[in-house]
């Protein structure tokens, strides 16, 4: 489980593609970071299958490459990382699980004063779990939805996010990792069954 809090950025160097899945090569600091630890890159949580002092490599199961962009990448492109929260550590995001949904897009950028607002189109079939003042995480970073149209949905990204994540390097029509918030999936499941 994660928070939504990102650590660092690390670059993808190579993405190597298979028939049922494939790896990539993430140059990032692994301080904390070991073999079959699992890491968010991104919004996606990925086993680390072998680690040295200038990044590590992770398969993605063909799942993986099927629900995220991460394979279409062409290197160097800029990845958020965050390791799983510790039991002793402070949670300071949402809760996060890297099981990305699906992939959205931005579809625009605008600055307001020293903020920056995105906004992305909302996934077919994610609408429900989209509110004004709810939780969503977006390449793995926990946002706060400023408002949400029939088929958009903005976020307000403060200066600090903009400075220690990726998104900084996002512009329009750029994929974005969308996972929908876990508790409002709950609640709608249980709307669902209840049948109202």
């Amino acid at each position: 489980m994660y928070t939504g809090v990102v650590e660092s950025t690390g670059r993808i160097q190579d993405v190597s593609r298979y028939e049922n899945g494939a790896r990539v090569r993430i140059a990032a600091d692994t301080t904390g970071i070991k073999p079959e630890d699992s890491v968010n890159v991104s919004g996606v949580c990925l086993t680390v299958e072998s680690v040295d002092d200038d990044g590590f490599e992770a398969f993605l199961s063909s799942e993986t490459v099927r629900r995220t962009y991460l394979a279409d990448l062409t290197p160097p492109v800029a990845v958020n990382i965050e390791r799983p929260l510790s039991t002793t550590g402070r949670f300071d995001g949402h809760v996060v699980k890297g099981t990305v949904d699906t992939v959205t897009e931005v579809v625009d950028v605008t600055r307001l004063g020293d903020d920056r607002r995105f906004t992305f189109s909302i996934p077919e079939g994610y609408r429900q779990y989209l509110v004004e003042k709810g939780a969503v995480a977006l390449d793995g970073i926990s946002l706060t939805v400023t408002d949400c149209a029939e088929e958009t949905f903005s976020v307000a990204v403060v200066p600090t996010t903009d400075e220690v994540t990726a998104l900084s390097e996002k512009t329009v029509g750029d994929p974005v990792h969308f996972e929908a918030d876990i508790l409002a999936k709950y609640v709608e499941r249980q709307r669902t069954i209840a049948g109202y």
